[in-house]
């Protein structure tokens, strides 16, 4: 089942996003964070649920815009699948519900970063509508 995160969902995403650059579980929930993502209207966590267990997701977020007539644009961020169930098309609906959700706030382009050099994640990516000849990335990391 594909649907937007919950309330309840934090330690599954959590539990989850130990799958990303192995990332690791916090010690103790992050919740004042947590907290504002469920309160900003812009923010969407996108995740599939599979014998109800999160196991995929990745992050929409809607930004307002001055330029394009004003309509906004859309980010992806954390897109992730746990390892025993990828290669069945979790992302690929996690990504198609977070390009109609940039849909519905009338964004006119979605952008998605990824730190993968891989060619079969780029080829993924390509097939879920994505292209790498628009834009150059850059990236500056922040202390």
């Amino acid at each position: 089942m594909i649907r937007e995160a919950e309330r309840g969902d934090l330690e599954g995403l959590l539990r989850l996003y130990t799958h990303l650059h192995g990332n690791p579980m916090p010690e103790s929930a992050p919740s004042a964070i947590w907290e504002e993502i469920l309160a900003d209207p812009r923010h969407h966590i996108v995740v599939a649920e599979a014998a109800g267990e999160i196991v995929s997701s990745c992050v929409v977020v809607v930004v307002p815009n001055l330029t394009h007539g004003q309509r906004p644009y859309a980010l992806v961020e954390n897109v992730v699948t746990r390892e025993d169930m990828r290669g069945r098309g979790l992302a690929t609906q996690c990504l198609d519900c977070a390009r109609d959700i940039a849909l519905a706030a009338n964004c006119y382009k979605i952008m998605l970063l990824t730190g993968s050099k891989q060619e079969s994640t780029l080829r993924f990516y390509e097939r879920a509508g994505y292209n790498r000849r628009d834009k150059t990335a850059m990236i500056q990391w922040l202390p």
